[in-house]
């Protein structure tokens, strides 16, 4: 962004020639040129996110959804709301599956006001049956960017230090209508090293950019749909951790699946603590997970125990973490005209490489294409060439059976 400030604005520097960058092949085809360019980019984002930055494991985000009346401009289809509120479902069970021990709230704003539809928790569920519900409402009156922070800030103030604070905006709004100045939330949100991002959905704001340049966070304004469900997977990978963020032992409990307890050979059922203060009869069972600190009741993992304060987790959920803190290196780029044409196929998808480069593993020496590149490094966080080497051999012992020995 300092850059951008230093160039100054787009229409007072010379213009760029930017369909100079699209060269029809000697079949009058500009596919090859497309093709280029989305390679490109790929890498480029490949190469950013891998970075040798510490990631955090546990993250506490809100998402604040604009909910004005710039909110129901059809640019969008069918509506700037109905787009983003379909893509944040998308989001939700991206985040949380690559995020399986970290939480997230949702907040809205219209008529100037700040409504918080969650709180921070780890039941997607929740939050997408939230979403859905927020397609019916009107979008009225005008946004409230102060409120919304300031809401945010209550809670994330006290979260533990070791963790992420991250606020996501999704503003479609021209202005915003606070009922002070902004600028002393800002300096008050940067004190307590709470990330905020911007995603916009008409033009670019100067208060938004500053949010974002004193919060060490990140503002884009989308182009298309597509661009906006791209903008949104960006913030799935954790962000780098902070300076501040301090590195601490966490006290997790790991409860086992099983019935409330018997008595007369008869199980008896139980409301869950997750369900207490619901209406219906939905976590009223005779299974659940037990704390083991307090023996409290909970309906689904990961979650955090109301009597206690013991964060309940599974073994999966921590594994599935565990490659924010050492991602998987980055990949070698080979021209491919230094491979004979018969070693030029992917070693995930077994398809032939087209492109002006290949990817390479430095530890298992597999070949892979940009796209299968990008699935590893975002999705699988694992190699398929290292994962399949074993170091193991094959032995025949004296009892006819097979046996590893390592």
């Amino acid at each position: 962004m300092d850059d951008e400030q230093e160039k100054g604005y787009k229409w007072e520097t010379e213009y760029e020639r930017t369909w100079e960058a699209i060269q029809e092949n000697d079949a009058g085809s500009l596919q090859t040129s497309v093709n280029d360019i989305i390679h490109r980019a790929k890498k480029r984002r490949l190469q950013e996110a891998q970075s040798n930055a510490k990631l955090g494991m546990m993250r506490h985000l809100y998402i604040i959804i604009d909910m004005s009346e710039a909110m129901s401009i059809p640019d969008l289809k069918p509506t700037r709301l109905a787009s983003s509120l379909k893509l944040l479902e998308y989001f939700v069970e991206e985040y949380f599956d690559q995020n399986p021990i970290s939480q997230l709230g949702i907040l809205v704003t219209r008529n100037k006001r700040c409504d918080k539809l969650t709180e921070l928790g780890g039941n997607p569920k929740k939050h997408i049956a939230k979403l859905q519900e927020q397609a019916k409402q009107e979008c009225k009156g005008e946004a409230s960017l102060q409120n919304c922070l300031k809401v945010a800030a209550q809670t994330l103030q006290h979260m533990p230090s070791h963790t992420s604070r991250e606020v996501l905006i999704i503003y479609g709004a021209l202005s915003t209508c606070d009922p002070s100045g902004i600028h002393a939330t800002i300096k008050h949100i940067k004190e307590l090293n709470i990330r905020c991002s911007v995603i916009g959905l008409s033009a670019e704001l100067r208060i938004c950019k500053t949010i974002c340049q004193e919060t060490n966070g990140q503002y884009n304004v989308i182009l298309d749909e597509s661009h906006f469900k791209d903008l949104l997977h960006q913030f799935v990978t954790p962000p780098p951790a902070t300076v501040k963020t301090d590195s601490s032992l966490i006290r997790m409990g790991f409860p086992s699946h099983q019935g409330s307890g018997s008595e007369g050979g008869v199980t008896k059922p139980s409301m869950c603590m997750c369900h207490l203060d619901s209406k219906s009869k939905e976590g009223f069972s005779v299974e659940g997970y037990f704390c083991p600190n307090c023996k409290s009741k909970y309906c689904e993992l990961p979650v955090e125990c109301k009597a206690c304060g013991l964060i309940l987790v599974s073994a999966p959920h921590i594994a599935r973490s565990y490659h924010h803190l050492f991602p998987l290196d980055a990949y070698t780029e080979i021209p491919i005209q230094q491979l004979p044409p018969e070693q030029r196929i992917c070693s995930a998808c077994c398809v032939a490489i087209k492109d002006q480069t290949i990817q390479q593993c430095q530890s298992c020496k597999h070949l892979y294409c940009t796209d299968c590149d990008i699935l590893i490094h975002e999705t699988l966080h694992t190699c398929p060439g290292c994962a399949g080497t074993t170091s193991s051999t094959t032995t025949r012992p004296t009892n006819g059976h097979d046996a590893s020995v390592s």
